[in-house]
């Protein structure tokens, strides 16, 4: 099979769809590679690498997307939409759910669109989620202490406090794999720190992980108001896989919130959890609405693009090599892949999608047939 890896056209988009080692294991079993030319640099890996893994180094986009599968990291942006078409297979990330006019073009264009958020084991678990959701989480907590700073608009507060003064206090919401990363980083620099969850048992588990060094409460109205009024730091980080993100922070609410305090959404690829999110970037991270600060960057991980390159192709290389082995049959033979796929041929197949734009979906293996 050709494959394709086009540069990223994000803001700062730094992270590349495969890494060299990926490449070499491709063409290893006969596919063939197409890179375009510096795609690779922002995670340090240069065009002769991936030459001598055995890829063929392209000038333009169009050659990179000149595949029958092309594998990227962000979805494609307005200047990628001429090269979507019916008989591509693309494999990154989507977010249709926040993203109405991205669904209408890969619908329009027929292409299979394979969406790394949606891929799904029957454990839940989402392989392809995971790792940028553990670097988000991670860097949520970095960012958050960064903007408390006075000097960056924020309520002069450090995370950590010092003798006789009072840490910063953090609520994080949601207890999934961005809220535990978080609450990893935030708790390690020595914050007073609460994550709230609907899930007992996930609260439970939490509670028994951290040893009494994180308070837990349930994600009830009463609790969610109480804590985030008293919050310095609010770090969104809820998931409904494939769906959009509810609102659980109110415009209403941010004027009970203490003056300065921060909000770093991470759910914001998926439309947000704050009534008051919309999508920045890294060239113009926060913006300010009624004195609070709002971090809404929708490729953070884009920001550590080594890093974030190598944990995310060390679990799309699996799903990568299916495809380029046996094409569709691959999904059709592979229930996380099934969940995986979000539109095929003008017809949306996952449910979640559908469901935020009050359309119809087409199971999986309906739609393939």
């Amino acid at each position: 099979m050709i494959i394709g890896v086009p540069k990223e056209t994000k803001d700062h988009e730094f992270r590349v769809g495969l890494t060299p080692g990926t490449v070499h294991a491709l063409v290893t079993q006969g596919h063939r590679i197409k890179i375009e030319t510096g795609a690779g640099l922002g995670s340090a890996f240069t065009d002769d690498d991936y030459r001598l893994a055995g890829a063929e180094i392209v000038t333009y986009p169009l050659d990179a997307w000149a595949a029958q599968l092309v594998v990227k990291v962000k979805e494609p942006t307005e200047s990628e939409y001429a090269y979507l078409r019916q008989d591509l297979i693309l494999f990154t990330y989507l977010h249709l759910a926040s993203n109405k006019v991205l669904t209408d073009k890969l619908l329009a264009t027929g292409t299979t669109g394979i969406a790394y958020e949606t891929v799904q084991l029957a454990s839940g678990e989402l392989p392809l989620l995971t790792p940028m959701s553990e670097v988000a989480g991670r860097m949520a907590a970095q960012i958050g202490a960064l903007y408390l700073q006075k000097t960056l608009g924020g309520r002069g507060i450090l995370m950590g406090g010092v003798p006789g003064v009072a840490p910063a206090n953090v609520v994080i919401l949601g207890a999934g794999i961005v809220g535990i990363n978080a609450a990893r980083v935030t708790v390690g620099m020595g914050a007073h720190v609460t994550i709230l969850d609907i899930n007992h048992s996930r609260l439970k588990y939490l509670d028994d992980l951290f040893r009494g060094q994180l308070f837990t409460r349930m994600n009830d109205p009463f609790n969610l108001n109480e804590l985030v009024y008293q919050a310095d730091l609010v770090i969104g980080a809820v998931l409904i896989p494939g769906g959009r993100a509810p609102w659980l922070i109110t415009r209403e609410m941010l004027t009970k919130m203490r003056k300065g305090a921060v909000i770093v959404d991470v759910a914001v690829d998926q439309g947000g959890c704050v009534e008051t999110t919309h999508p920045t970037t890294h060239s113009n991270p926060v913006y300010e609405i009624d004195g609070i600060l709002h971090y809404c960057v929708t490729n953070m991980p884009g920001a550590v693009p080594r890093t974030s390159t190598l944990a995310l192709n060390s679990q799309t290389a699996i799903y990568i090599k299916l495809l380029a082995d046996k094409g569709l049959d691959a999904v059709r033979n592979n229930n996380a892949l099934q969940k995986g796929l979000n539109t095929y041929r003008g017809l949306i197949t996952h449910t979640a999608v559908a469901e935020a734009f009050g359309l119809k979906s087409t199971p999986p293996l309906q739609a393939l047939a």
